[in-house]
């Protein structure tokens, strides 16, 4: 009897023994490369909520037309508005130990409030670093006196078509979600309005839902490769995320100057009619010429001349002069740009470093490319031209002949929109410039007295 206990208990040992090496064989088999990269990089994704204060205003009185709507919107706001919160979710992903968090421009746009929510169930109210609407990226900074879990930054210029991806972020507002598939395609271009498109998108199956917004698309490193940032509205299963070799090209510009500083290297190209390629023995309708070189500009020191004809920025074509705008949009102040040219029919290849486009010559570019001169508005300026708001910027001079003087623009005509961006004071009115400076073309909403309308000036 004795030896038939001591017999079971030796077979239920060795049975448990092997149960507990089977489970460990299964447990090792279940924690494939996905589960791992995702435990390395969920603590440092974050659920970000916003506040925003939405006005509202009464509909009687409003004519039902949207140029009369849009002035009174304006200019008079004649009826008593109603505000209310408004609250939205979006992602995020911890990049550095300062507390600096990485998203989308859209997920905090016009946000009066940002709460971050870590995995660990720590909530900080978070500062808005800086923010650029053209790459939809922005960064916003937590303060914590204990240590913050940051995610590894990867690349993106060796990705692969078809290899393993995950994106992580809070669709719905369901904390920590992960969706997996595989790329696509890359150098993606995505048309999100007439004047706007956003070049060189991963494009994954990975489900993207609303929420994902600006949290991390990961190789199987656990290594974030793209901010994910739009869903592609007629099919499903079908996202796109900017790279990461982008995102990191603009990173320092959001922290230390609260916006991306646009490339700017001082040339005013045209587009290539038949009547100029036939001049110029150029063989082809594709591509731009430069029309001028700005004197002292970083294209005049790297070698660039009036005549010669732009193919290619960067390796990508430049086929007319909207997708030369287009391109260098997508650069700053800190890139290197190599032109492939055309100089007296034979290529050329020259490489020009970018530079920021200050406020001062932003000003002055209004003046000699348009022709008018603009102040900030003062009480003295209020009393001279018995201007009726103090918001925007007046216009004090026009030049004779010049676009603005051709158009019908008078000195005591206040500036309210650029390109759609509203101008308050001069400096919104310089930041606004800044980002035009490559536009050959500029849409300006004007009030005259109680009057507004809009104008598109062409450049000199």
């Amino acid at each position: 009897m004795k030896t038939f206990s001591k017999s079971l208990g030796i077979s239920c040992l060795i049975a448990m023994c092997t149960i507990a090496v089977v489970y460990a064989e299964t447990s090792s088999l279940r924690r494939t490369p996905t589960v791992i990269a995702v435990e390395k990089i969920s603590p440092a994704v974050v659920n970000i909520s916003t506040e925003k204060i939405v006005q509202s205003r009464s509909s009687l009185g409003f004519s039902g037309d949207p140029f009369f709507d849009q002035f009174f919107r304006d200019f008079l706001d004649p009826f008593p508005r109603r505000q209310y919160k408004q609250n939205s979710l979006g992602s995020g992903v911890i990049f550095d130990k300062r507390g600096y968090v990485l998203t989308n421009h859209h997920v905090i746009q016009r946000a009066s409030k940002i709460t971050i929510t870590l995995t660990d169930n720590r909530e900080f109210e978070a500062e808005l670093i800086g923010d650029d609407v053209r790459f939809d990226l922005a960064v916003v900074k937590i303060s914590s006196a204990e240590n913050l879990p940051i995610a590894e930054l990867g690349r993106s210029d060796d990705l692969m078509i078809g290899e393993p991806v995950i994106a992580i972020g809070n669709p719905f507002g369901l904390s920590h979600t992960i969706t997996t598939g595989v790329i696509s395609a890359l150098d993606r271009s995505i048309r999100v309005d007439e004047d706007r498109i956003f070049r060189g998108f991963i494009q994954t199956d990975a489900p993207i839902n609303p929420g994902n917004s600006g949290g991390p698309l990961i190789n199987i490193l656990g290594q974030v490769i793209g901010i994910n940032t739009a869903i592609y509205g007629n099919a499903q299963g079908i996202g796109f995320a900017i790279p990461i070799d982008k995102v990191n090209r603009i990173i320092d510009d959001l922290i230390e100057y609260g916006q991306v500083r646009s490339a700017w290297i001082g040339v005013n190209v045209q587009d290539i009619t038949p009547a100029i390629a036939q001049y110029f023995h150029y063989q082809s309708a594709e591509g731009v010429l430069i029309a001028q070189v700005l004197p002292d500009s970083s294209a005049e020191k790297a070698g660039l001349k009036q005549g010669d004809i732009i193919v290619e920025i960067n390796g990508q074509p430049v086929r007319d002069q909207a997708e030369y705008n287009t391109i260098i949009e997508e650069y700053t102040a800190r890139d290197a740009l190599k032109f492939a040219l055309v100089r007296d029919g034979k290529p050329l290849t020259i490489k020009v470093q970018a530079e920021a486009f200050s406020a001062e010559q932003a000003v002055n570019m209004a003046n000699k490319d348009f022709g008018f001169s603009v102040e900030e508005i003062s009480q003295d300026l209020i009393y001279q031209y018995r201007l009726r708001t103090q918001q925007g910027v007046v216009i004090t001079k026009v030049r004779p002949n010049s676009p603005a003087a051709n158009v019908g623009i008078e000195p005591g005509d206040i500036i309210r929109q650029v390109e759609g961006a509203q101008i308050d004071t001069l400096n919104d009115f310089q930041d606004a410039m800044m980002k035009l400076a490559q536009k050959s073309s500029v849409v300006f909403l004007i009030q005259r007295r109680t009057r507004g309308y809009y104008i598109t000036l062409e450049r000199q």
